[in-house]
């Protein structure tokens, strides 16, 4: 089962290069969504990876406050609404002001693209914590 969640990623990660999205973003995306599930094991993989896909070190310290920073776009700011309410979907469903919100400045391809890099990385951070993986 793992090898199929790993065939997800690989599949989601399409999506983000075929709608345009930004790599080094696609990884404050999956860290802002590890953060809020407090995945110790994801945080710290994807802040590495934001670094690797040359993320400033100010938006990855900021990602969890992203609404009171300027540091993000319209665009961006759309992406981390979305990420944050399907990450919170058991808390507070799913609002249709996010969405509405969503395609009125990303493209379809671009929503889809967030929506799966939502679904995936709470797959692996539920994966990652149940699992208990080594936290250093």
């Amino acid at each position: 089962m793992y090898k199929t969640v790993l065939e997800l990623e690989n599949l989601s990660m399409q999506k983000v290069q075929q709608a345009g999205l930004e790599i080094g973003f696609s990884h404050l995306l999956k860290l802002r969504a590890s953060q809020i599930n407090q995945c110790t094991f994801c945080v710290r993989m994807h802040t590495q990876d934001a670094m690797k896909a040359s993320e400033s070190m100010e938006r990855i310290a900021l990602i969890s406050a992203w609404q009171e920073s300027g540091y993000f776009s319209e665009k961006e700011r759309a992406a981390l609404i979305l990420i944050e309410e399907i990450t919170l979907i058991a808390q507070r469903h799913f609002p249709d002001s996010a969405y509405q919100k969503a395609t009125k400045t990303l493209s379809d391809a671009e929503v889809a693209a967030i929506e799966w890099i939502a679904i995936v990385i709470n797959t692996w951070n539920r994966i990652a914590i149940s699992s208990q993986y080594a936290n250093p």
